[in-house]
């Protein structure tokens, strides 16, 4: 299948992005535009959900957020959840236009904390979007905080407020990893977090994708809860929830999906790392894919 390198602006920096064009002679197609999860860039697992999306008739694009992976954005390694959703409507906005797209029929898919990001624009709906889905998502910040070991929040929080401070002066990030060992000062600390987000990293990613982000988020995060949100969703949305999921827990995440009018959720016995590989993905997918062909089929 064929995929480009393409970039959009987003305020006055430049995301980086992978187009997947819908197969040729067909009707303008709908297109899924994926967004990536916590300090993630695109090279941990995009291609294969957007090939698949492809493979089925529809287009894809998978992107990079600003100061992460191939886009540009200084200083690097900042997660903001305001410019973040900034991406997605930019990146929604030049979806819209490629060639072969209907650009009445787009679909947003978020894995992790873009997964909250998914969820946050269903119940905002820019022009254009008709569903979402949210793989193993983040929905509460309260509650995902609460998950942290209270050694590492203990170890965090100072790094972060000290980080909001610096911020504010204009001095540069203070740094921590984005998953560490247990109870250590990082962002993700459980038990399956350093092994299982390395693997997602391929050898091609090497020299842009880097463990580590700005402390600030470890307070920031607390105040982002898009499950809250979404008794306005109006579009339908897909949620595949892990039942072992350490890093954003399964029962806050179920309770605050089921606040939507309109959403299918399917769960999977295994974990938030785990379900990027198989066996666990190839039935995540099937599921997408079954959800795509329901409710924005291909020519529908």
């Amino acid at each position: 299948m064929t995929r480009h390198d393409v970039e959009f602006s987003s305020d006055d920096e430049r995301c980086a992005a992978w187009f997947y064009p819908p197969r040729s002679g067909s009707d303008p197609a709908p297109v899924v535009v994926l967004g990536i999860g916590l300090g993630s860039i695109k090279e941990m697992g995009l291609d294969r959900y957007a090939t698949a999306f492809q493979e089925h008739g529809y287009a894809a694009l998978a992107f990079d957020h600003r100061s992460f992976g191939a886009s540009t954005g200084e200083p690097r390694q900042v997660i903001d959840v305001a410019r973040q959703l900034d991406d997605w409507r930019a990146a929604i906005a030049f979806a819209r236009t490629r060639p072969g797209v209907d650009p009445a029929r787009v679909v947003v898919w978020g894995t992790s904390f873009g997964g909250g990001h998914a969820l946050t624009l269903a119940a905002e709906q820019p022009p254009g979007v008709v569903a979402a889905m949210a793989q193993c998502p983040f929905t509460d910040g309260i509650a995902s905080a609460a998950a942290m070991s209270p050694l590492s929040a203990l170890r965090v929080g100072p790094r972060a407020l000290a980080d909001l401070v610096g911020a504010r002066l204009g001095r540069r990030p203070i740094m921590i990893p984005t998953a560490g060992p247990p109870h250590t000062a990082a962002l993700m600390t459980s038990h399956d977090a350093v092994t299982g987000f390395l693997a997602l990293v391929p050898p091609e990613a090497s020299g842009r994708f880097v463990n580590r982000a700005a402390a600030r988020i470890g307070l920031r995060i607390m105040g982002y809860r898009p499950g809250r949100r979404l008794r306005r969703a109006r579009v339908p949305i897909f949620a595949a929830v892990c039942r072992h999921d350490t890093v954003a827990p399964p029962r806050a995440a179920l309770r605050q999906l089921r606040r939507a009018p309109d959403v299918e959720i399917r769960t999977y016995e295994t974990g938030h790392f785990a379900i990027y590989q198989d066996p666990w993905c190839a039935p995540a997918v099937a599921d997408q894919l079954d959800f795509l062909e329901r409710r924005v089929p291909v020519g529908g």
